[in-house]
């Protein structure tokens, strides 16, 4: 496997992603195969009558550290929370090192949930694909900065189209204008959702402002797309949806507060 040493955040995430593959935290042997039915995001985000949000179990980031402590039965306990509460999708991260991630919490969630999973991670490897398909995951995250320069172990293309044969959805992620517009081109052969993050992968600042200049300025066509990152209120979702984001996956200001649901029911009344 190639490994990265500049001090980057992202080569950082990178590696990181590398060494989880190396220490096994993607093999799935001790976990029988969650076999069922691939659920699609796009009719529940369209049909939502409410702001249609992907609820994000995490309980770490490179930005906040530790938010919460984690295990299987809170992983388990605050995504039935997020779907009783109405979220139209969940995200777990599975990401060991910096997020306090892992599969076993996937896994978990995907037992109890009704609604599509996301496995979010940073995926530069099939290993991983291969992982998110036998834990029953909907859904892979695919940042094209990632394979942009040239970190992971495929092209873009390559792996999305290696996830969609084994039945894994992909949401695309982009960051910036120039991968926006390629990724709309790029989508007219893939149909998947766009993310457009609104963190900054090697500053880890945030900004919805982002998203809603890219989708200002940029026609998304028959395209769903999804603003990530930094959603805090209602009116963070007034100005993205006004600005044409379909959906919103919504993780740190969830996790923080003690009421899951209430909070998600806050951010529910802004559409």
């Amino acid at each position: 496997m190639s490994k990265f040493r500049s001090s980057t955040m992202l080569r950082k995430l990178v590696n990181n992603s590398y060494r989880a593959i190396d220490e096994g935290a993607y093999e799935t042997e001790k976990y029988p195969s969650k076999t069922h039915q691939s659920m699609g995001l796009e009719l529940a985000i369209m049909s939502c009558p409410h702001a249609p949000i992907i609820a994000e179990i995490k309980f770490a980031s490179p930005s906040k550290g530790v938010i919460i402590s984690g295990d299987v039965n809170k992983a388990s306990q605050i995504g039935i929370t997020m779907i009783s509460a109405g979220a139209v999708g969940l995200s777990v991260l599975t990401q060991p090192f910096l997020f306090n991630g892992s599969i076993k919490f996937l896994y978990a969630v995907r037992k109890v949930s009704t609604v599509p999973v996301l496995m979010k991670d940073i995926i530069v490897s099939e290993v991983q694909i291969d992982a998110a398909k036998s834990l029953g995951a909907d859904y892979i995250l695919l940042i094209k900065t990632v394979f942009d320069q040239h970190m992971a172990e495929g092209s873009l293309e390559k792996f999305a189209e290696y996830a969609i044969k084994k039945g894994v959805r992909v949401i695309l992620e982009v960051h910036t204008e120039v991968e926006f517009k390629e990724i709309l081109t790029l989508n007219k052969n893939l149909h998947a959702i766009i993310g457009i993050n609104n963190r900054n992968l090697e500053t880890l600042d945030v900004d919805i402002r982002n998203a809603e200049t890219l989708l200002t300025n940029n026609h998304k066509g028959d395209n769903i797309v999804v603003a990530e990152s930094g959603i805090v209120k209602p009116d963070d979702i007034i100005r993205l949806r006004n600005a044409g984001a379909d959906a919103f996956l919504v993780g740190t200001s969830v996790m923080e507060t003690d009421a899951v649901a209430s909070k998600l029911h806050d951010l529910f009344l802004s559409v």
